[in-house]
């Protein structure tokens, strides 16, 4: 039986004493993608980098392997658990490998040198996003949509056992997306990964994840497998789209 990897009882997400969504409740298994989805400011993002350790929670428990992610150290948690957000980043002078490379710095000593080992576990995050023709190209350089590929290099390059990604195909075309999506799917399945994202791409959504968290009001108001999620009637009421709209839009 695969193993739930990281799971949230009760929890509540917000900044200071402000509650942005409450009573947030999952599980997810070796292998599962669980996704978010919602309205702009329903709160994904700060669930997910709630859960990522990156805010305070304000109630209730985030669990790895059975341990609370309190107790867990900064470096043990990188070791764990890898992060993209949308947020850009700006290293300067820095190549897209010297990028990915910084994945492996949980690993090494207090000199941050790279192994042999190390540097070969680069290539292959690099190989694995389709990035070898930009390795050696400025980070700051290149496209919005190469720099995220970059970003997933690098959050590869950590071997994570739990992949977090805030809304990760937004700056992708459309044959990117799906290459992105694909390589998610990849590392759930080949690597017994967990994977938690946030999208607003319904299509993509439904079709890659195992189960779905739909984010409204400041709570989780329907979760469920993409089947009893991704309806009509539901949809329509998650996003406030009047049905002939939908309709029109969606068949």
């Amino acid at each position: 039986m695969d193993k739930t990897l990281i799971s949230a009882d009760r929890l509540s997400v917000g900044y200071g004493k402000r509650v942005i969504v409450n009573g947030i409740e999952f599980e997810v298994k070796q292998g599962e993608i669980l996704t978010l989805i919602g309205p702009n400011g329903a709160g994904k993002s700060t669930v997910l980098k709630t859960i990522a350790g990156y805010l305070l929670r304000l109630d209730g428990t985030v669990v790895i392997d059975g341990e609370d992610t309190e107790k867990i150290t900064e470096k043990e948690m990188a070791k764990r658990l890898s992060v993209v957000l949308t947020e850009r980043i700006s290293p300067e002078l820095m190549t897209c490998r010297e990028v990915v490379e910084t994945g492996r710095y949980p690993y090494t000593g207090s000199f941050g040198l790279l192994t042999e080992k190390d540097r070969a576990v680069a290539e292959n995050a690099i190989e694995k996003v389709s990035m070898q023709d930009y390795a050696d190209v400025d980070f700051s350089s290149v496209s919005d949509g190469q720099r995220q590929r970059v970003m997933l290099a690098r959050a590869i390059c950590q071997e994570p056992e739990i992949l977090i990604l805030d809304e990760p195909t937004s700056y992708l075309d459309i044959h990117h997306k799906i290459q992105f999506l694909e390589i998610l799917r990849s590392l759930a399945k080949e690597k017994q990964m967990a994977v938690i994202l946030s999208m607003h791409e319904l299509d993509f959504a439904e079709k890659i994840s195992d189960y779905v968290l739909c984010i409204k009001g400041g709570k989780i108001t329907l979760s469920g497998t993409p089947d009893k999620v991704f309806t009509a009637e539901k949809i329509m009421g998650l996003y406030d789209i009047p049905e002939k709209l939908y309709r029109k839009y969606f068949g």
